[in-house]
C-alpha cells in the first residue's frame, strides 16, 4: 500500500492545488464537530498535514501505515497497521477516519470492501478519497488511458519505461505485482462500498478526477 506523495508535490502543481481545495472542503465539514477531534488517517503522512497548514491543538491525528515513523508534531502519532483489519480499535474509536488515495492500492475488491467496512466501523464519520477510474490520465503512471489497457501491456510498459511516479521496474514479477496492486474505483463502486454516503466529485476540466465519499451532514 503506497502512501500519499504529499511530501514531493510542488505547491504550484495542479495536484497540490486540488489537494488543498479538497482539504478546505474537509475543514469546512469538521466545523460541525465541537470539542477535541480524533482523526485516523489511513495511509497518511505528517508532511501532508504540515503542508495543509493544520494548526489546531484540538485535533489529534493517528497515521496508520504498514510501517510506523517518528513524528515531530505533538498531536500526530504514527502507528503500524493494516487498513483492512483495524481490530485493535473499538467501534467509533475515532471522530473521523480520513484517507487520500489509498483504497485503490489494496489489490482486490474484497480488500477494498474490508477497508471500507473498517473505516465505517471505527469512525463516527469518514472522508475517503480515491482517483476516478474513468479519468483519462491514470494518476499513478501519468499515462493516458493506461487503466483500460490489457494487463499484459501495462506490465510490459512499466517493465520497459519509467512512468509517472515510478522508475522503470526491471523484474517482470515486480511489474506485475504493481499492476495488480492498483485497482481504480468508479463512482458506482464507491457508493456500493460506502452505502448511504455523500459523494463529492472532484473536477478537472469538467471531468471527474477523483471521488470522495463522506457521511458528514
Amino acid at each position: 500500500m503506497l502512501k500519499e506523495n504529499a511530501d514531493n508535490t510542488s505547491h504550484n502543481s495542479v495536484s497540490h492545488k486540488m489537494r488543498y481545495h479538497r482539504f478546505e472542503l474537509f475543514m469546512d465539514l469538521i466545523k460541525e464537530i465541537d470539542g477535541p477531534i480524533r482523526i485516523l488517517d489511513i495511509g497518511g503522512t505528517e508532511a501532508y498535514w504540515k503542508m495543509m497548514g493544520l494548526n489546531s491543538d484540538r485535533i489529534k491525528i493517528t497515521l496508520l501505515n504498514l510501517t510506523s515513523e517518528k513524528t515531530s508534531t505533538s498531536n500526530i502519532l504514527s502507528v503500524r497497521g493494516d487498513a483492512t483489519n483495524l481490530s485493535s480499535y473499538k467501534d467509533k474509536s475515532f471522530d473521523i477516519v480520513f484517507s487520500n488515495s489509498v483504497i485503490e492500492h489494496l489489490f482486490t475488491e474484497m480488500n477494498q470492501r474490508k477497508m471500507a467496512a473498517e473505516a465505517m466501523r471505527v469512525g463516527r464519520r469518514y472522508f475517503i478519497q480515491t482517483p476516478n477510474f474513468y479519468f483519462p490520465l491514470e494518476p499513478h503512471f501519468l499515462f493516458p488511458f493506461f487503466q483500460f489497457l490489457p494487463k499484459s501491456i501495462r506490465v510490459s510498459l512499466i517493465n520497459r519505461f519509467a512512468l509517472g511516479h515510478f522508475k522503470r521496474i526491471e523484474r517482470i514479477d515486480d511489474a506485475r505485482k504493481l499492476v495488480d496492486e492498483i485497482r481504480l474505483l468508479t463512482i458506482k463502486e464507491m457508493k456500493r462500498l460506502f452505502p448511504g454516503s455523500k459523494i463529492w466529485e472532484e473536477k478537472l476540466y469538467g471531468l471527474t478526477k477523483s471521488i470522495i465519499a463522506h457521511n458528514f451532514s
